[in-house]
């Protein structure tokens, strides 16, 4: 046989080989989700948590539609294994997205694990959680050299203008 570039390139969505098989990989899916559901905020492998991202948006999607909509609710029986968890998602999450079409969850790296695999961490939250933010925004300083230079620049077209003006 005969290798081709076009051999070597998957176009197709491949998923990742995660536990022993196909089933043991769903399950794997299902119980992180539902941790995420549960408690909002969960610290797994990067792998997995970029893996459970789509399903947890997919989730949100479906619970948009509503309690009574018969897909959504197959899709959260599905989902989550602990079912007090169905009515938290109909009544507290997707009323919290509904004026938003995508991006409910949020992936942020954690440094690596300690102990011998060191597997690459990251934490997936879904937005607008009661938790504290893992990262706190940079603010702007006045005093920093950029800001410094601009603030300078500006003053300066501001006198050419002037002098243009005259």
């Amino acid at each position: 046989m005969r290798l081709s570039l076009s051999t070597l390139i998957s176009h197709g969505r491949m998923a990742r080989r995660m536990g022993l098989g196909p089933k043991s990989r769903i399950d794997m899916l299902r119980n992180i989700l539902t941790g995420l559901v549960r408690h909002e905020r969960i610290e797994t492998t990067r792998g997995k948590a970029d893996e459970v991202r789509f399903y947890a948006e997919k989730l949100i999607d479906y619970a948009k539609k509503g309690d009574t909509d018969e897909k959504a609710m197959k899709m959260a029986c599905f989902w989550l294994t602990e079912k007090d968890l169905v009515p938290k998602l109909f009544r507290v999450l997707a009323p919290r997205f509904e004026n938003q079409q995508a991006g409910y969850t949020r992936m942020a790296r954690i440094p690596n694990r300690e102990n011998l695999d060191r597997a690459p961490m990251a934490v997936l939250e879904y937005k607008g959680n009661p938790y504290p933010p893992l990262f706190t925004p940079k603010r702007d300083n006045e005093l920093t050299l950029l800001n410094q230079l601009l603030k300078g620049y500006r003053e300066e077209r501001e006198q050419q203008a002037a002098a243009k003006a005259e």
